[in-house]
């Protein structure tokens, strides 16, 4: 008599990092709920034809501020991956619409909808974000787990993104400590990496996007912390199977100046206009 597969759900799982994710757990034997906003829409149909998908990967119509969907998406499962949520690439409009609804809420009904549907284990995917904007931080100190980014701060630059991760996993750790719920939280930094997406580009493709079609004239030469989505999706595996509850990791393998990767652009595709100051 063969084995079941272990049941697991993934939250956004069109997404860049979501749908690597999908694509590791299928190959690794699990089997797969999938919530997408749209099943029936053609961006999603390349998850449909990921290997195993056939007979392991179900997609399920579900939005992070719809409870009641999120519960019938986690019936059955063992586990839940968190990835869903808004990576703004453009000046914000609505902060509360755009961002802290759907990243602090959208977690707040994703740990509820967890123990309403007695799952066992959830992985938060937070950010650095949620650790590196603290300006009273001793800077000569190496950034660790117990860092966390000031909100006040945040709020006063009107970072909303670091803001609502930091909020959120915030939440996160507490609901686990009070709830008995087994949380795990990683946090990855820039994630860069190819697509499996059709449609839609991710945040960082875009900036690369940006910079190859000449983007401005002067850009700022930024520190920028790197990680293959790749690498991601292999670490939120990891932290799922053995990390303990209330457990926060960073996700980060790489470091690289601005500069740095436009040259390194410009060795690997010269005929494009790049930014030169």
């Amino acid at each position: 008599m063969t084995t079941p597969p272990r049941r697991v759900c993934v939250t956004g799982a069109g997404g860049f990092i979501g749908s690597w994710l999908v694509k590791l757990l299928l190959s690794r034997g699990y089997a797969v709920h999938a919530t997408v906003r749209d099943p029936d829409d053609p961006k999603n149909t390349f998850l449909k034809q990921l290997e195993k998908a056939p007979e392991n990967l179900s997609l399920f119509k579900a939005d992070v501020l719809d409870g009641d969907s999120l519960r019938a998406a986690f019936a059955g499962c063992e586990g839940v991956f968190h990835p869903a949520s808004p990576v703004p690439d453009d000046k914000t409009v609505d902060p509360e619409k755009e961002v802290m609804a759907p990243t602090v809420k959208g977690t707040e009904n994703v740990l509820e909808a967890c123990s309403a549907a007695s799952v066992q284990k959830l992985v938060v995917v937070s950010s650095i974000a949620a650790v590196c904007f603290n300006p009273s931080y001793d800077h000569d100190r190496l950034k660790d787990e117990t860092v966390w980014s000031d909100k006040k701060f945040c709020k006063e630059y009107e970072n909303w993104y670091s803001l609502a991760k930091t909020e959120a996993e915030e939440m996160s750790l507490k609901y686990a400590e009070k709830n008995g719920l087994h949380v795990v939280t990683l946090l990855p930094c820039l994630v860069f990496g190819p697509l499996l997406q059709t449609v839609h580009l991710n945040t960082t493709t875009k900036v690369l996007l940006f910079m190859i079609k000449g983007g401005p004239d002067i850009m700022n030469n930024k520190f920028w912390p790197i990680i293959d989505v790749r690498d991601v999706a292999d670490a939120l595996l990891l932290v799922y199977e053995k990390a303990g509850s209330s457990e926060r990791y960073i996700c980060s393998t790489d470091q690289i100046d601005l500069k740095d990767v436009l040259n390194l652009m410009k060795s690997m595709y010269p005929n494009f206009s790049y930014a030169d100051k």
